[in-house]
């Protein structure tokens, strides 16, 4: 193995284990062992499971984001799983009352999506306790205990959770903030690729999408965690204003990464020859693995380092571009450059400059914390936050079939009764394996569901070979009892993080955990295996056959939101140019809703890619869509970035005003096109040419009307595609 692949595994590992997911991981594990470990020393072995199940339930609901969200939502599900456990052991006097049980609460449970992830998250720890409650025949006594017992383990587990949170108060908002800067440095490793030579284009622009949504997920998080905790919206402390002006600068630095934007074919055709792309090449990777210092060291706790090497490269680089010449003799070959492509290649380096200068001023903000110099931040935090009703006529205006959130509660309600029914028609079938299957399969997306689905057959599968492998060649339980603990941590570090590997650390967690209980393993590893088939075959069907929703019912109003975005963050942008002063918070809202509906629309492209063919409607259309959508956002940011610096010289633009109404135009009648709207006029879209421009400085003369003219053409390819576009 390579030095270097020496050193990417152990910073993967690293990384790992200093992120949110290995906490949470660590943190549900010792929450969820404990009773059982200290109650089986006095022989209530049984007693510590129910408190651990108490405690699991109340973990479940304890999803990232402000800590009083958490703790009502740990509160809310403590009260709730006491009830269901209730209900639950009482309708298991006839087996039709419980299969009513299972039908109507799967309804009411699975509609809780539409008040977000985390109430989604409640009505699945309410539904885990009945699925585990339906097979277990109690007098009304043990019943009571049970639910009692169950309430004990989430009072335990939420009292834990929020402790945790008062020693530690900013350690989640830290590593969330971390997880978000690194995955901001993999995008840009994604963007130094496009000056690899002999590139897939294709390829590397499909990553780059994929990048796209992780990163805005990531700043959702972000957000939620740091605009909605009192503590450091306050900016009393230290911590607090730290973490919000590393996080507003990486916003900004991100934009700037996005605007890096080319035709690289056309750069790729005028330099490779002369090996400068190359150069971007290097430096934008090592700029990133710059981003991925700051991750660590937010991590950590450390003071990043700084490559030396940078500033020089930076400079040698700007040296080798001036060196080539619009024609003549460069590099010992006869080359002709084109003004415009070497413009091309000015402007990104200024901006690999900016990018670079950006990345010294973050890394200032952790010096300038340790000698408590950081002043306050101004931004309107409330401006960048939503706010979830939890109303009941939202409830109520669901109760449709034109709600897909309705749709997927009748799948799940119907699915989870016909499996119930089905094991209770066979022996060797187990109603609470086969309904767990369903559970945790079943998403309102087809596309999810059968990821889902094949992650927990493959997980299921290997996990029980890996377990019987276990149970075959160890033998000493304290061995045995390590490696429980092993696949417990496992399974909770990836469960947010990558379902199959958590599969697979669960399915011998459960083996050895049965095989301490006395209850076999060989024969329960067969009947999991059958369990998990029936149960993942009954959610496949369901999603495919009962209700379906499929993505390009609402590909059409997710095409016409990017469109909205994109034409609103042009429109700001383009005014600056034409004397409209730079407002910072109207700016950065706009900016937010670009990315945010960027990667809606990349999330239902790739959904729809992963249906059924017959049902991937305009399927290369909606792709070339989303290209030119990625592709105006980024010249609008170029412009944006362009204006800023340099707003108080900026010269008059006033022949390109025409140019920018007309593009702003054309956007309208994409949506209008979209939205299949009788209104549209097709006069408007057409492409004008410019007038001759005003004489100003060389770089103005030649980046700002290039661009202009560049989101121009967009926009009219943007009416064309949206034109062939068929859902």
């Amino acid at each position: 193995m390579s030095t270097n692949s020496i050193y990417k595994t152990s910073n993967t590992i690293k990384s790992f284990v200093l992120s949110p997911h290995f906490g949470d991981g660590l943190r549900i594990t010792f929450g969820v062992v404990l009773p059982s470990l200290l109650l089986a020393q006095f022989d209530l072995l049984k007693t510590g499971i129910n408190i651990s199940l108490g405690a699991l339930c109340a973990s479940i609901a304890d999803t990232p984001g402000p800590i009083t969200h958490r703790r009502n939502a740990m509160f809310f599900t403590i009260g709730l799983v006491t009830i269901v456990s209730l209900i639950t052991g009482l309708a298991t006097i006839s087996v039709f009352v419980t299969a009513l049980l299972i039908g109507g609460l799967s309804f009411l449970f699975s509609m809780s999506y539409i008040y977000g992830n985390r109430a989604s998250s409640i009505g699945v720890a309410a539904l885990l306790v009945m699925i585990l409650g339906i097979d277990d025949i109690r007098p009304l006594s043990e019943i009571v205990m049970y639910s009692l017992f169950i309430t004990l383990g989430g009072i335990w587990y939420t009292a834990l959770s929020l402790s945790l949170y008062k020693i530690m108060p900013y350690r989640l908002a830290t590593l969330s903030l971390a997880e978000c800067v690194m995955e901001i440095a993999d995008f840009m490793k994604i963007k130094a690729g496009f000056y690899h030579a002999g590139m897939d284009y294709d390829e590397n622009y499909k990553k780059l999408i994929e990048a796209q949504i992780t990163v805005n997920e990531r700043l959702d998080a972000v957000r939620e965690q740091l605009f909605k905790s009192r503590e450091i919206v306050r900016e009393n402390t230290q911590e607090g204003r730290f973490l919000l002006v590393v996080f507003v600068d990486m916003v900004d630095l991100y934009e700037q990464i996005i605007s890096t934007f080319y035709n690289y074919q056309k750069l790729h055709k005028q330099f490779d020859h002369t090996g400068i792309l190359t150069d971007f090449e290097v430096i934008l990777t090592l700029l990133s693995q710059q981003i991925e210092e700051i991750a660590f060291s937010l991590k950590d706790g450390t003071k990043p380092n700084f490559d030396l090497s940078l500033p020089r490269k930076i400079q040698e680089l700007k040296l080798a571009i001036e060196a080539l010449s619009p024609e003549g003799d460069t590099i010992g070959e006869s080359a002709i450059f084109s003004s415009t492509g070497l413009q091309a290649l000015k402007n990104i380096e200024v901006n690999v400059e900016n990018i670079y200068l950006r990345i010294k001023k973050i890394k200032g903000y952790f010096k300038e914390k340790q000698l408590k110099k950081l002043g306050r931040n101004e931004i309107k935090i409330n401006s960048f936050t939503s706010h979830q009703e939890y109303e009941l006529d939202t409830f109520f205006e669901n109760l449709n079939l034109k709600s897909e959130n309705f749709r997927h509660a009748l799948r799940v309600s119907g699915m989870m009764l016909i499996g119930f029914i089905i094991a209770q028609s066979f022996n060797f079938l187990h109603s609470n394996w086969i309904l767990l299957t369903i559970m945790v399969i079943m998403k309102p997306a087809y596309s999810l569901t059968k990821e889902r689905n094949l992650d927990r057959l493959i997980g299921t599968v290997s996990g029980a070979f890996i377990g019987m492998m276990i149970l075959n060649y160890v033998t000493n339980d304290y061995w045995l009892f390590g490696i429980l603990l092993f696949c417990m941590l496992g399974t909770y570090s990836f469960q947010r993080k990558t379902y199959l590997v958590s599969v697979v650390f669960m399915t011998p967690f459960i083996l050895i955990l049965f095989d301490f209980l006395g209850m076999g393993s060989r024969a329960l590893m067969i009947e999991r295996v059958y369990d998990t088939i029936i149960g993942g075959g009954l959610a496949f069907i369901g999603s495919y056959v009962l209700l379906p929703n499929w993505e390009h019912e609402k590909l059409r109003k997710t095409l016409g939101e990017m469109l909205e975005a994109n034409l609103a963050y042009y429109h700001q942008v383009a005014q600056m140019y034409f004397g409209e002063k730079y407002d910072r918070v109207p700016y950065k809202i706009i900016r937010k809703e670009v990315f945010v509906r960027s990667a809606n629309l990349a999330s239902g492209f790739q959904r729809m890619f992963s249906e059924p063919k017959h049902k991937q409607l305009s399927i290369n259309e909606v792709h070339k869509f989303s290209v030119l959508n990625h592709l105006m956002s980024s010249y609008v940011a170029t412009l944006a970035l362009y204006a800023k610096e340099h707003f108080e010289t900026l010269p008059d633009f006033e022949e390109l005003k025409q140019i920018a109404q007309n593009t702003e135009n054309m956007m309208n009648e994409a949506i209008k096109i979209i939205e299949q709207s009788e209104f549209v006029t097709k006069e408007n879209i057409q492409i004008l040419k410019l007038k001759a421009t005003t004489e100003t400085d060389e770089e103005s003369k030649i980046v700002i009307p290039e661009q202009f003219m560049n989101l121009q053409k967009v926009a009219f390819d943007i009416c064309k595609i949206s034109e062939r576009i068929r859902l």
